[in-house]
């Protein structure tokens, strides 16, 4: 039976200072036993079957006592797996990002994986030098969040909303196809014709396809959407301001009309406190339909129509996505998209129109 544990506390290594955790070694000397028997104890190892459950318990009762801190970096390096993802995102902020979010932080939680996450606020330097810093800090692949790829993946990556075809690259999207359908059909049903259009920043990933579908549906109907009633959202801001600001513009033109299809429902709550400033009541004299379904959106005066995006939804799918390519290894097909529907949400916002 090996010796009980030494009550005293272990003479620090050479070197270290006082206050320094103890060394794996250092426990080891202290408890009479092999760093090998402590390593796979305290990482749970499946070869710690075979060590009696009173020596587990020593040692156990022992690192909690000495306050063990296990060196995660150099088992790291030696296992090559540090069971840490890297996530990108524009900015952390309320609604889509803050969403997505939410569901990758679940699934990545639940499978006991750590997570990274970085802002590359629209910078192209740091959109070359964020995976680079990521990578180098052992991340075994990478989430990116509206983020166009910069670099050539070397680890597995999933990108939400991403839309170019990347070797290596797993997109995960929306069907903006149905959803501009959903949308244009809801407010075409409810008789507007005239609908202006707000269009995202050149910079987010799904502005381009959003416009494409959005005027696909309204010409489909006999109705496209002409380009003065059409204001594209300027800034960076993630706040309701640039909305608010797009719709001025708008309203500055003189031009009628009777809907408006905003590209997300931060710009669709600005551009409601623009209407609201020069007399105009939503959605009695304008109908306002959003995109999203942020948190925000149902509780706004008026509760916002919006297209669902499944931010949460599709959050947990990229890193369920990811975690799956983990555990295959180079030997399963990397999927080059997964997509997910929209719905509708009908709020107080859109009306039919009045005669």
């Amino acid at each position: 039976m090996p010796p009980p544990a030494d009550k005293k506390k272990p003479d620090p290594a050479p070197g270290a200072r006082e206050g320094d955790p103890i060394s794996l070694k250092a426990l080891a000397r202290h408890l009479g036993l092999s760093p090998t028997t402590l390593s796979l104890v305290l990482n749970e190892s499946p070869q710690a079957a075979s060590i009696p459950e009173e020596t587990k318990k020593r040692i156990f009762d022992a690192a909690r006592e000495l306050k063990y801190r296990p060196n995660y970096l150099a088992r790291s390096l030696r296992v090559q797996k540090t069971n840490t993802v890297g996530v990108i995102v524009p900015e952390l902020s309320d609604g889509y990002s803050a969403m997505v979010l939410n569901g990758v932080e679940s699934a990545l939680t639940t499978a006991e994986y750590f997570y990274l996450t970085a802002s590359h606020l629209h910078k192209e330097d740091l959109l070359e030098k964020l995976p680079r810093v990521l990578i180098e800090r052992q991340v075994e692949g990478i989430i990116a969040v509206d983020t166009p790829i910069r670099f050539t993946p070397t680890i597995p990556v999933v990108n939400v909303s991403g839309h170019d075809a990347i070797d290596g690259v797993t997109n995960v999207v929306l069907n903006h196809e149905h959803a501009a359908e959903l949308g244009i059909g809801h407010l075409y049903n409810l008789g507007h014709r005239r609908i202006a259009a707000i269009k995202g920043q050149e910079f987010s990933s799904d502005t381009l396809i959003r416009w494409e579908t959005i005027n696909a549906a309204a010409a489909k109907r006999g109705i496209p959407i002409a380009p003065d009633l059409t204001v594209q959202l300027l800034g960076d801001s993630p706040s309701p301001e640039v909305g608010y600001s797009a719709m001025k513009a708008l309203l500055a033109t003189g031009e009628r009309f009777t809907a408006v299809f905003a590209f997300n429902d931060v710009s669709a709550i600005g551009a409601i406190r623009a209407l609201g400033e020069m007399g105009l009541r939503v959605p009695s004299d304008v109908s306002v339909l959003g995109f999203d379904d942020i948190y925000a959106a149902a509780f706004h005066n008026p509760a916002l129509t919006t297209i669902r995006q499944p931010l949460f939804e599709m959050g947990s799918i990229a890193a369920k996505t990811l975690l799956e390519r983990l555990s295959n290894g180079s030997n399963g097909d990397v999927p080059r998209e997964v997509r997910v529907e929209p719905t509708i949400i009908v709020r107080q916002s859109t009306a039919r129109i009045s005669e």
